[in-house]
């Protein structure tokens, strides 16, 4: 029989032992470093008052500076844009007829256009001098009279703004100006997302006056849900889920002025007739990857009412909709139908599923 060496088992139950030992270690040190990496991601938290509506950023992110360099960003973008600014790019260009742009104002122009072009002039960012004209610009509401209208009308046209993309410069034709309102917040949260993205941010949400945008998802890995505003209450009409895409709602509900007479004006103006849109929508909400086009298609497709807007969306269907009508129905484009959730008023009724059947 042979002899077992006592020694040498010892010696190998030491060194099992601290194989082992060093596993368990390993396994503990990755834990760990996992639990300090999750610890790094922080909630930040920025709320700003810019473009004449209060914004709120939130990011999940170690880097604590990041919603700082936003909200420079928010600021420059407001300075470059503004038609109130006397001193901004666009109201120059309002002054003179002619102007040489930053990247940035002229990118946005340059995007604006597209879209007056794919909505057939529905948007129209040359309609700025009957916006005046109405007050809405300024803190005193006015109806012109229709010869002031039909004056202004004539200066109205997107296809008589002229781009040179060799220096960046926009021509005006004569007594034209612009206004960038309907694009300006999505093309500046779409530059945002880029920053978050840059600093290896993951999840965030910006809320820039109503104009919401999705950078991922939340820190679960969940959705974030939205509110859809019910336009004929104080309530939310529906909640919809969204990951890295933009939420952006356009009305007259809570922008607008009653004359003398109690008629109820809004502050989208038809761009072909001059006079605020007075159809049979509340609200449109458009839901999307591109912000400056779901900004656009919030304000076009309220311009064109219900009908016109459906054979739109079937034509041009890389968005969805959401539209609330004066009667309290709500129609639904089909590629959300899942990830809606109908509130309060309208948790009792059939959403109109809008359908491509082409």
């Amino acid at each position: 029989m042979q002899k077992i060496n006592n020694k040498k088992v010892f010696l190998s139950l030491i060194i099992l032992l601290a194989a082992f030992s060093s596993a368990i270690l390993i396994k503990n040190i990755a834990i760990l470093k996992k639990q300090t990496d999750l610890n790094d991601t922080t909630k930040l938290t920025k709320e700003i008052f810019a473009m004449d509506t209060i914004m709120s950023l939130t990011a999940y992110t170690s880097a604590n500076d990041v919603l700082n360099l936003c909200e420079e960003k928010i600021i420059e973008l407001e300075n470059l844009f503004s038609t109130t600014n006397d001193n901004s790019e666009i109201s120059i260009l309002n002054q003179k007829g002619e102007n040489t742009l930053s990247q940035d104002t002229f990118n946005l122009i340059e995007e604006s256009l597209k879209i007056c072009n794919l909505t057939n002039g529905a948007l129209d960012i040359s309609v700025y001098p009957i916006v005046k004209s109405w007050g809405f610009t300024t803190e005193t509401p006015n109806v012109p009279s229709l010869e002031e209208i039909n004056y202004l009308l004539q200066y109205v046209n997107y296809k008589n703004i002229t781009l040179s993309k060799n220096n960046n410069t926009i021509k005006l034709n004569n007594n034209m100006a612009i206004d960038l309102g309907s694009t300006a917040k999505g093309y500046t949260s779409n530059t945002l997302i880029n920053i978050l993205k840059e600093h290896n941010v993951k999840s965030a949400l910006l809320n820039l006056g109503g104009n919401v945008h999705a950078l991922g998802s939340k820190p679960d890995g969940t959705p974030w849900k939205i509110a859809i505003k019910n336009p004929l209450t104080n309530s939310n009409a529906a909640v919809i889920s969204i990951v890295n895409k933009a939420v952006i709602t356009s009305g007259a509900y809570e922008r607008y002025f009653i004359d003398d007479n109690g008629v109820k004006y809004g502050h989208i103006i038809d761009p072909n007739i001059g006079m605020p849109i007075n159809n049979e929508l509340l609200s449109v909400s458009i839901i999307g990857k591109d912000a400056v086009l779901c900004d656009a298609l919030s304000t076009s497709l309220f311009v064109m009412g219900l009908e016109k807007s459906i054979e739109y969306w079937k034509k041009n269907n890389d968005f969805d909709a959401i539209f609330i009508t004066k009667d309290g129905h709500i129609y639904i484009t089909e590629g959300i139908e899942d990830d809606i959730t109908l509130l309060d008023d309208f948790s009792n009724i059939s959403p109109n599923i809008i359908k491509n059947e082409n």
